[in-house]
């Protein structure tokens, strides 16, 4: 049975990515042609640097790169998309009528951008309305070109220092290249462009526990240029931390022994009052459970203490890396071992043991209390691999 495709309602945003190519349809980022019967449509996940299309009919257009003003379009749907990928490589000047036709012979008319650019739409209504469209540009050059390629890879970042020297590039992660116009592709990209000024900036994936490591990068490209931009993030999740919750609960007191008493009598925890608490002399669990931000040195203990326990119990490695911005032992990009900011923390309740609200130190000791807490609810270790992602339409 033949399957019947008709076009998507115009209520869902269109996902996914299109891109031109040549008559081979092997190239996904070839974005300069010698002629516009030259320029091929394609798309689907299948094309390194693209994304899928859902399932149905399109209509396509031309237009200057500002799209206002339409140099060619199809009148009914051209392009068909089954399981994400497009069901043919198009041409486009075979599938759009001429505006100087009156829209009635195959073709489309010249741009009358200086540079010979163009913008090519994909919707899945005759009226292309931006989020049920997809673009992408492209020129076309007479005579003899050199452009340059730009290459854009996204690494994993799993030590955290911002350098792609963990082996783990990321594939399918929504990038952005910018000059006067927008080129939106997936990772890996390997495209092709004129010498220019490019922007080169990542989007913000759905999920919220990833975190950049490295700035949105400017890339002069000149002709004949091969040039690589390198753009780094991690994702945070579990690292084995416990709560108050679970240090103050009897399966965590089951575990409390006179070593670790000895131990947290070591570290200058302090009480409501500021004064030093030595375990050994009064109730951890009523002093755990006790614990506020009033006197925000006593909320840091508390999260010290649970944190310590911890490592000393073997839930959490001492060296495994969390995000703890504003922190002193974090480095530029906010990340810190897990000992450093322990280590950190004791200091800082060394020295300050009654903080306030109105005292100078207490921003950095709730720097240092949301650092812990985050470790110890299992929110803000550095992951060895990269978790999953995803991008609105």
């Amino acid at each position: 049975m033949a399957m019947l495709f008709v076009p998507i309602g115009m209520s869902a945003p269109v996902s996914g990515a299109i891109f031109t190519t040549n008559s081979t349809c092997t190239g996904v980022n070839l974005n300069i042609y010698a002629s516009k019967d030259d320029v091929y449509l394609d798309g689907g996940p299948a094309h390194p640097g693209a994304a899928g299309l859902p399932d149905g009919s399109y209509y396509v257009r031309v237009t200057v790169p500002d799209g206002t003003t339409v140099l060619g379009k199809s009148l009914t749907p051209v392009v068909t998309v089954s399981g994400g990928e497009f069901a043919s490589c198009y041409q486009v000047s075979a599938i759009v009528l001429s505006a100087a036709s009156g829209f009635t012979a195959a073709g489309f008319n010249d741009t009358s951008n200086p540079g010979g650019e163009y913008k090519v739409w994909v919707s899945n209504v005759s009226t292309f309305d931006n989020d049920s469209s997809k673009t992408d540009n492209f020129k076309v050059k007479v005579g003899t070109v050199d452009p340059g390629t730009l290459r854009v890879r996204k690494f994993y970042d799993a030590n955290a220092n911002g350098i792609n020297d963990d082996g783990q590039l990321i594939t399918g992660w929504k990038i952005r290249i910018q000059d006067n116009i927008d080129y939106i592709r997936f990772t890996p990209v390997d495209i092709i462009l004129d010498a220019d000024t490019y922007y080169v900036t990542e989007c913000t994936p759905l999920e919220k526990n990833w975190v950049a490591t490295t700035q949105p990068l400017t890339v002069q490209l000149n002709n004949g240029d091969d040039t690589t931009a390198s753009i780094g993030n991690v994702c945070l999740g579990a690292g084995g931390g416990l709560t108050l919750g679970f240090w103050s609960n009897k399966n965590g007191q089951g575990l409390l022994n006179y070593s670790d008493l000895a131990s947290l009598g070591s570290l200058n925890l302090r009480d409501a009052y500021g004064a030093n608490y030595d375990p050994a002399s009064y109730s951890f669990r009523t002093w755990l459970l006790s614990a506020t931000a009033t006197n925000m040195s006593y909320m840091l203990s508390a999260q010290l203490a649970a944190t310590s326990l911890d490592v000393a119990h073997g839930f959490v490695k001492g060296s495994a890396l969390i995000y703890a911005p504003g922190t002193a032992s974090a480095n530029p990009l906010g990340f810190a071992s897990v000992n450093a900011v322990v280590a950190e923390a004791n200091t800082e309740l060394g020295v300050h043991g009654l903080v306030l609200s109105g005292n100078s130190f207490r921003s950095y000791q709730e720097r240092l209390k949301n650092a812990l807490d985050n470790a110890n609810n299992n929110r803000s270790f550095v992951q060895p691999a990269p978790c999953p992602f995803s991008f609105a339409p």
